[in-house]
C-alpha cells in the first residue's frame, strides 16, 4: 500500500528530479516552444514541497496532490501549470483515502491523464504531454491486471511514459506554439511528456524507497 508518506515522498523527489534536469527541459522547450519549462515546473514543484512542509501534515493521499494541485496552479505559467495542476486536481478527487493498493494507483494515474486530456484538449499522438500519460495509464492498469502491487504498477508506468515521451520526438506537434514549426518539430521530444517521465520516475522511486524501509 502506498502511504501519504509516499504521496509527500512523491512530490519532494519529483522537485529534485526535475530541478536537476530543468536545464535539458528547458533546451527542449528551447528548441520547439519558449524555453522555459525547465525552469517554470522546477520553481513550481519547489513551491509545492515548501507548502507542504509549512502545512499541518495531511491524513489522506488527496490532499497532497490538492496542495500540489492549486500551488502548481498558481506558479507555473504558460500551459504546464493548469495541465499539472488539473492532473492533480483530479487525481485528488478520486484519492480521498489514506493508502492507495494497486488499483488505486491505476485511478490516480486514469485521473491525472484525464485531467491533462480535458484542460488541453489534446489526442494522443498530437506530441503533448499527453503521449506519456496514456501509455502510462494504461501500462499501470495492464500490470495491476496481471497482480502486480504498486510498486510494480508505477514502475510499469514511469517506463511506458518514457518509451511515450522518447516517442515524441518523431511525431510533428499539431498543438501550443511547437505547432507553428510544423515538421520542423520533428527530432525533438517534446518537452511536457519528458517532465512527466521524470515526475513518474519519481513516483515509482518513492514507492521503491518505501518498500526499502519496510523491509
Amino acid at each position: 500500500m502506498l502511504s501519504v508518506a509516499w504521496a509527500l515522498e512523491w512530490m519532494r523527489r519529483s522537485a529534485a528530479l526535475v530541478a536537476e534536469r530543468r536545464g535539458e527541459l528547458s533546451e527542449l522547450d528551447r528548441r520547439i516552444g519558449d524555453g522555459d519549462h525547465g525552469e517554470n515546473l522546477a520553481r513550481g514543484l519547489e513551491a509545492v514541497v515548501t507548502r507542504l512542509e509549512e502545512q499541518p501534515r495531511p491524513q489522506l493521499v488527496g490532499e497532497v496532490l490538492r496542495t500540489a494541485a492549486t500551488t502548481l496552479m498558481s506558479t507555473v505559467g504558460g500551459a504546464s501549470g493548469p495541465l499539472y495542476g488539473t492532473a492533480f486536481l483530479r487525481a485528488s478527487r478520486v484519492c480521498a483515502r489514506p493508502e492507495l493498493d494497486a488499483q488505486g494507483v491505476v485511478v490516480l494515474l486514469e485521473a491525472c491523464l484525464e485531467g491533462v486530456r480535458d484542460r488541453g484538449g489534446a489526442l494522443a499522438g498530437d506530441k503533448t504531454m499527453l503521449d506519456a500519460w496514456v501509455p502510462a495509464a494504461e501500462a499501470a492498469a495492464r500490470a495491476a491486471e496481471s497482480g502486480a502491487d504498486p510498486v510494480e504498477v508505477l514502475e510499469a508506468a514511469a517506463l511506458a511514459a518514457r518509451e511515450g515521451s522518447s516517442a515524441t520526438a518523431a511525431l510533428a506537434a499539431v498543438r501550443g506554439r511547437a505547432s507553428f514549426l510544423g515538421e520542423l518539430s520533428i527530432g525533438v521530444a517534446d518537452p511536457g511528456a519528458a517532465s512527466t517521465a521524470l515526475v513518474l520516475e519519481a513516483a515509482h522511486e518513492a514507492a521503491l524507497a518505501g518498500a526499502r524501509s519496510v523491509a
